[in-house]
Parts: structure tokens; C-alpha cells; sequence
């Protein structure tokens, strides 16, 4: 035979108060974890973007000037081997932008398992009559 709770209502209710209190505390612990791992990771992306553009500007610099160079050696204008490099180089630069802004796209900041969890703690408390 299970033993005998003596509790009275209002006792009853209090502790489920008291318990309800320190579980929103805890899932609120859960968010701020949560999303601390989320922004670090989201910010490991950024950080490498910036680091492979500032990285690539400066090398692509050089390799431009020596391709502009090259051409008019070749026999083009001056103008026209620094448009035809320009112009390449935009392209490149937005492939670039774009493979960046793409992976920071797929980064969510949202606290999917808190939030889970607080669906899941709404229904149990709704079962549990309070």
C-alpha cells in the first residue's frame, strides 16, 4: 500500500506553485544556454567570412594589378585591361558575398529546444488540472 499524503489542497498548491516557479526558471536558464550557442555559432560564421574577404582583399589586390599589367604587355589599352579585370573581379566579389550570406541564412538563433520544452511543460501543467 502506497503511503498516505496528508496534505491539504492549499499545501498541495503551493508546492506545485513553488515546483512551476523553478521550473520556468530552469527552461529560462535552458533559453539563455541555448541561444549563447547558437549566436557563438553564428558568429563563428561571420567571424570566417571576415577573415576570407579581408584575407582574399588583400592577395587579390596584387594579383589584379599584375593582370592588369599582364594584359596591356599584351597589347590591349590600359583602360580597357583594368575594365575587363574589374568587372571580373565584381563577379567573383558577389559569388563570394552571396556564399557568405547563405551560411549565415542557414544559422537560427531561435531556441528550438526551450521552446519544445515549454510546449511540453504547457501541456503536462494543463493535464495536471492547474
Amino acid at each position: 500500500m502506497p503511503p498516505q499524503d496528508n496534505r491539504s489542497i492549499g499545501e498541495l498548491v503551493a508546492e506545485l506553485s513553488r515546483e512551476t516557479g523553478v521550473l520556468v526558471r530552469k527552461e529560462v536558464e535552458l533559453a539563455k544556454t541555448e541561444m549563447t550557442a547558437k549566436v557563438r555559432n553564428a558568429s563563428t560564421h561571420v567571424a570566417t567570412t571576415a577573415a576570407g574577404g579581408a584575407l582574399a582583399h588583400a592577395g587579390l589586390l596584387v594579383i589584379l594589378a599584375a593582370i592588369v599589367i599582364g594584359l596591356t604587355q599584351l597589347g590591349l589599352p590600359a583602360w580597357l585591361s583594368a575594365a575587363i579585370v574589374g568587372f571580373a573581379t565584381i563577379g567573383i566579389g558577389y559569388l563570394l558575398v552571396n556564399t557568405g550570406l547563405k551560411a549565415l541564412r542557414g544559422a537560427s538563433v531561435v531556441p528550438t529546444h526551450t521552446l519544445d520544452s515549454l510546449k511540453e511543460d504547457a501541456r503536462w501543467t494543463r493535464r495536471q488540472g492547474a
